[in-house]
């Protein structure tokens, strides 16, 4: 069984010229569908692909603001905030943050804590550095001097 093509009744020239330019059209579906599909593709994954990096870079926040907590504390240190945010890395951080280096520095004042890493990639030849940083100051024990 055979398909055609049902064309209207349509008069004169313009029967022949409707006739003309619908048979120049076979194929054309295949050919826009071979360039289109790759691109579609192509765009999902660069969102798959945001959303990794977006997530990653949430992980790391999270994980430079655990270390400074513990950085900053009265009688904290920078190798406890390091243990910290690695910790919390470990446990966040099983795949989308990945070769993630954790940096803390206290100073009599204040005290910082810096995570660098990469997402996970997705697209290929795709590298998206992700880096957090955490600061604030040191606490410490004041004694009230206006109580007697």
């Amino acid at each position: 069984m055979t398909h055609r093509r049902v064309i209207p009744a349509i008069p004169g020239p313009w029967r022949v010229r409707l006739k003309k330019a619908l048979a120049g059209d076979r194929g054309s579906v295949s050919a826009e569908l071979v360039i289109a599909t790759p691109l579609l593709l192509l765009v999902l994954l660069a969102v798959v692909q945001f959303a990794l990096w977006s997530h990653a870079t949430h992980i790391a926040q999270a994980a430079a603001s655990q270390g400074l907590a513990t950085t900053r504390a009265q009688n904290g240190t920078a190798a406890a905030g390091v243990g910290s945010a690695q910790q919390l890395l470990h446990q966040l951080a099983g795949g989308p943050l990945r070769d993630a280096a954790v940096s803390a520095d206290r100073g009599a004042g204040g005290a910082s804590v810096r995570i660098a890493g990469t997402a996970t990639p997705v697209l290929p030849f795709l590298t998206l550095p992700v880096r957090a940083e955490a600061a604030g100051p040191v606490e410490r024990f004041v004694p009230d001097r206006t109580s007697g």
